[in-house]
């Protein structure tokens, strides 16, 4: 089932950059935001990426924790990461299962074939693991401060 403002999100685990394994549960008394992205090393991705890396000490100063995920490998998310110089871990999703959790698998067209493809989305979670907000379809000027501006916020409410 996929994820609903005001409701808990479904724990779940994920292999991350730095040879770690994310969860949910294990990020309980922080706010995370989640943004997913279509791929390592394009345009718009490296542009949203650097956003967030250039905003990660207000996030964290919010109490809010950052992951990027793709369907991309650990390795290229390694790269990727390493030459961004982000300071917060990369998510690998080749099976999908949170893109299915968090819905954002849709319908894409490029140069007239349709394929299906990640549709640029960011969630912010609470501190108790409940979604409090989701922006989809993201287009990246402005979209991290947006962010957080809400993920502050929260922290404060």
């Amino acid at each position: 089932m996929a994820v609903v403002i005001d409701q808990p999100v479904d724990d779940f685990q994920i292999p991350a950059t730095s040879e770690k394994t994310v969860s949910l549960s294990q990020l309980k008394g922080k706010q995370v935001v989640i943004y997913f992205y279509p791929k390592d090393s394009t345009p718009g991705c490296t542009t949203e990426g650097q956003g967030f890396r250039d905003h990660y000490a207000e996030f964290q100063a919010a109490n809010t924790e950052v992951f990027g995920v793709s369907r991309d490998s650990l390795k290229s998310h390694e790269n990727f990461k390493a030459k961004q110089g982000f300071p917060f871990e990369l998510l690998s999703d080749k099976d999908e299962a949170l893109c299915q959790l968090f819905d954002v698998i849709k319908l894409k067209k490029l140069y007239g074939k349709e394929y299906l493809g990640v549709d640029r989305s960011t969630f912010l979670i609470d501190k108790d693991g409940v979604l409090r907000h989701e922006w989809r379809g993201v287009k990246v000027p402005g979209h991290v401060e947006a962010v957080l501006e809400q993920a502050k916020a929260l922290n404060n409410g």
